[in-house]
């Protein structure tokens, strides 16, 4: 948050840590004007206290969500304020945030708006990139509501939810599929950009009265966006994706539109949900058109629709259900369920209705491996490019490769080829084919572990 002399605090705070150390963390946690819970110090005779401004928001509070917003790291915003500049005069910048938002003064700044590539493939998602000292304070809110909301939370939601992950709803929904015959694949149409407010508002409204949380949130959904060309368009609805309070906002949105709703009027479906995308479990195709009907009737009613060409019914063919449908797969969260052959415990093979990495997710990667440029980094040494590639590709493994990792073997099979071409730029004597070859076989045999990927896929 860029300082003006207007805005200068009226009162000195005393520096977080004793004895002015950089500590762990550097100099940019040298000073700030929030204690650090567990930090003795001086107290001014003169410092304003919470007691003493509209809302009680604590201290600990603004420390605490600084700490995450730090770990998270991200973008600047409209600002174009890095987190480093941020931390060079975080006493300030931290103060100036509890002491806004304390007294109700705290306005955030319009959004910047950014479009990346879905994590998963399929197009391109619309971001929305609040400034550092607006995470800050949003992460305030979201903790307040995160601690409140969490125990009323369905268990078949997974999205941003503490000891849940995307993985998990895959798992679930994997076994689910081999229990029920047929599935709803739900696709809500622009959800970030349609969710009505006034909603998220009275979701809000159900877990908490305390009035800061609803000021801020109510200011927050309606901060506008800067687009890319400078911009600035107003919004009437929706939750910009990227935000730090639109996860916490969502799941109370869904709680109360779906998960609430579905756990009433059709028990007997379970289903599994991560943030907007989810998935319903039928026995017969009749409960399944009976229970989408029903579905998309209470979008309507809530504000939203279903994807008319993304939202089917899907029959989980395999080897013992062999009817005739459309649609006999379905993707979730990166993972492509349909029928696959897979080693039976018997030692025989059958066809199972299984999750494996989308094709989407695959292209999806091949391009962001195609943009790393591996093959032209010649300037890393052998250790630098294993520190730098496999936490990237181990990341890839640890996701996809939960399950059925062999339809991982192209992509992986494709990082060694750019590792290949790499080692044949890094060292002239190896562009003499049997110099190469001779050099990469005694690598793989003195470090068979050296790269993520070996433990999965030949190196040769």
């Amino acid at each position: 948050m860029r300082r003006s002399p207007t805005d200068r605090p009226a009162v000195a705070v005393k520096s977080l840590l004793p004895g002015g150390g950089g500590g762990a963390k550097g100099p940019a946690h040298q000073e700030c004007g929030i204690d650090q819970p567990g930090t003795p110090g001086r107290k001014r005779g003169n410092m304003p206290t919470s007691q003493v401004k509209p809302f009680d928001i604590p201290k600990k509070m603004v420390w605490e969500a600084y700490r995450r917003v730090a770990a998270n790291k991200g973008a600047p915003g409209v600002d174009e304020e890095t987190l480093g500049e941020f931390e060079s005069d975080l006493k300030n910048n931290l103060y100036r945030i509890w002491n806004r938002m304390s007294s109700g003064s705290y306005f955030p700044p319009p959004v910047k708006s950014v479009e990346i590539a879905k994590s998963h493939g399929g197009g391109v998602r619309l971001l929305g990139v609040p400034t550092v000292a607006d995470r800050v304070a949003q992460t305030v809110v979201a903790m307040y509501l995160g601690e409140r909301a969490e125990p009323l939370f369905h268990p078949d939601s997974y999205g941003y939810r503490p000891r849940k992950a995307a993985f998990d709803a895959v798992g679930v929904c994997r076994e689910r599929c081999w229990k029920r015959d047929w599935v709803i694949d739900l696709d809500v149409e622009k959800f970030f950009d349609s969710v009505p407010w006034d909603l998220i508002v009275k979701a809000v409204e159900a877990v908490t009265d305390t009035s800061w949380v609803l000021l801020y949130v109510k200011r927050w959904l309606a901060a506008p966006l800067q687009l890319h060309d400078g911009t600035i368009a107003e919004r009437d609805k929706g939750t910009p994706q990227g935000s730090a309070v639109s996860p916490i906002l969502v799941n109370l949105f869904m709680h109360f539109a779906f998960d609430s709703w579905m756990a009433r009027n059709y028990p007997d479906c379970p289903w599994e949900r991560y943030a907007d995308d989810a998935v319903v479990h039928c026995v017969s195709k009749e409960q399944a058109e009976q229970v989408l009907t029903a579905i998309a009737e209470r979008m309507g009613e809530v504000g939203l629709r279903l994807h008319p060409d993304k939202t089917r019914i899907v029959l989980c063919k395999d080897g013992r259900r062999r009817g005739e449908h459309e649609h006999t797969s379905f993707t979730f969260l990166g993972f492509t369920f349909r029928g696959r052959m897979a080693l039976g415990r018997n030692g025989e093979y059958f066809t199972g209705f299984l999750p494996a990495m989308s094709t989407e997710a695959l292209k999806a990667k091949s391009a962001e491996l195609r943009a790393m440029r591996i093959h032209r980094r010649t300037t890393l040494s052998l250790d630098d490019l294993t520190r730098w590639l496999n936490p990237i590709v181990g990341g890839w493994m640890n996701y996809y490769g939960r399950f059925y990792r062999s339809a991982m073997a192209p992509l992986l099979q494709r990082v060694n080829t750019y590792v290949r071409r790499w080692a044949g730029k890094k060292y002239r004597r190896l562009r003499v084919y049997k110099r190469f070859n001779r050099w990469w076989v005694g690598l793989v045999e003195r470090q068979p572990h050296l790269f993520a990927q070996w433990r999965w896929v030949r190196a040769a």
